[in-house]
């Protein structure tokens, strides 16, 4: 059942029931920012470094997140990793 929610990249109540299942606040924020890196939406990478910030995640918990962005996406993702990481210093 998880699976086909995935396929479909569904939004809805349900996808968020499973996410909520499967990982605390932090792990969820840390899934998103990346997603938002290797997506390259602006707007993404502010409302989620915004949301990490908020959640408290540090420095470093947030570079994990990146650094698993980066080798998944290679080069590019490491210009938008910048972008996120400059996007969480502005909120501090």
């Amino acid at each position: 059942m998880t699976e086909l929610y995935v396929q479909e990249g569904k939004n809805d109540a349900r996808t968020r029931d499973v996410l909520d299942k499967a990982a605390n606040e932090n792990v969820r924020v840390y899934f998103v920012i990346a997603v938002a890196i290797t997506t390259r939406c602006e707007s993404c990478i502010s409302v989620h470094a915004a949301a990490a910030a908020k959640a408290g995640a540090t420095e470093s918990e947030i570079a994990g997140a990146l650094a698993t962005a980066i080798a998944l996406n290679a080069g590019a993702a490491y210009t938008y990793a910048l972008r996120a990481l400059e996007a969480v210093d502005a909120q501090r």
